[in-house]
């Protein structure tokens, strides 16, 4: 990767008002259930991801937003201040602010639809200056010929450029090129790597030079160049779901750009997404920095590699 040309993280992505209804179970093709709890959060993948990079990983944090000039734009602005993440908002007159319509079921499983509003409308000579910025993490709710023109502008700025795979799609060479650090779900892997016989042999035929696939609650496996590191999950009582990826993507970048190597990166990340899935919400689920400090402490005789993890992922023995 490239040396960091400052220690400010900017995300660059989506933000949505997420519209959430509590039901007994996510309905299948066809079918209706009668829902309970209706409430509305901020969310979105970019600004969960930025609001994660603040809070739970306490660092500096910019972000590059569209947003419309409805009413749903402000609990999302007022998110992202409280959190602490300076905004470059592009304002558009004529596209609603982008929305999510969530299903969360008693087994914490959720079903979203995302309408996109005004997150298509973030275009390549949006992105700001990048001085000072170390890492910018992308993801692709926003248009693919823009992501792709922003991690090519940080990859010729210095900046070590991380992509969030999600929603999954296939992704063009010019974009996969410029990025140093690439965070999927299996799903997703499946897609960019296409079928395998393992995770690791997956993992191998990307010549990304860092690969991270989160494994829900097995946890995650990650190559760097030829070695692989494992983290098994913390256990926990799940309540929501829905933005524990996003708080695993926010802050695994921010311990990067803080100076953690790769291991301590992953507990930390692993650490936060897991107290993200006991509370409701997408940003309001994100827990603080404080918080991931003493819940790393409490379970610090957790062990950090497990044999059958290793064995899901393809590999004869947990690495050293």
């Amino acid at each position: 990767m490239n040396a960091p040309s400052g220690n400010t993280l900017l995300v660059a992505g989506s933000a949505n008002l997420d519209f959430v209804v509590r039901a007994n179970h996510v309905p299948a093709a066809g079918e209706t259930v009668l829902g309970r709890d209706f409430a509305t959060f901020p969310g979105g993948k970019g600004a969960n991801q930025a609001v994660a990079a603040a809070r739970a990983g306490g660092v500096p944090t910019q972000m590059l937003l569209a947003l419309g000039s409805d009413a749903a734009a402000a609990p999302i602005e007022a998110s992202l201040s409280g959190a602490g993440v300076l905004q470059h908002i592009v304002r558009v007159t004529d596209q609603a602010t982008g929305s999510a319509f969530v299903c969360l079921s008693d087994a914490a499983e959720n079903a979203i639809t995302v309408a996109p509003g005004a997150n298509a409308e973030l275009l390549p000579d949006h992105l700001p200056p990048l001085a000072g910025i170390s890492h910018l993490l992308l993801q692709l709710e926003t248009p693919v010929p823009s992501v792709t023109a922003y991690a090519q502008s940080a990859r010729a700025a210095g900046v070590t450029v991380v992509l969030n795979a999600a929603p999954a799609q296939a992704l063009p060479a010019a974009l996969l090129d410029a990025v140093d650090v690439l965070i999927v779900n299996e799903g997703e892997l499946d897609v960019v790597a296409g079928p395998a016989a393992s995770l690791t042999e997956a993992l191998a035929r990307l010549a990304v030079p860092v690969v991270v696939v989160t494994l829900g609650a097995r946890g995650c496996c990650a190559r760097s160049g030829g070695a692989f590191h494992l983290q098994p999950a913390f256990p926990i009582d799940a309540v929501d779901s829905t933005a524990a990826g996003d708080t695993f993507c926010g802050a695994l970048v921010a311990a990067l750009s803080g100076g953690d190597d790769l291991p301590a990166a992953l507990r930390r990340a692993s650490a936060a997404a897991a107290l993200a899935c006991t509370r409701l919400g997408a940003q309001t689920s994100v827990p603080t920095r404080a918080e991931v400090d003493a819940f790393l402490q409490a379970r610090a005789d957790i062990a950090r590699h497990d044999d059958a993890l290793a064995a899901y992922c393809g590999l004869a023995l947990s690495p050293a």
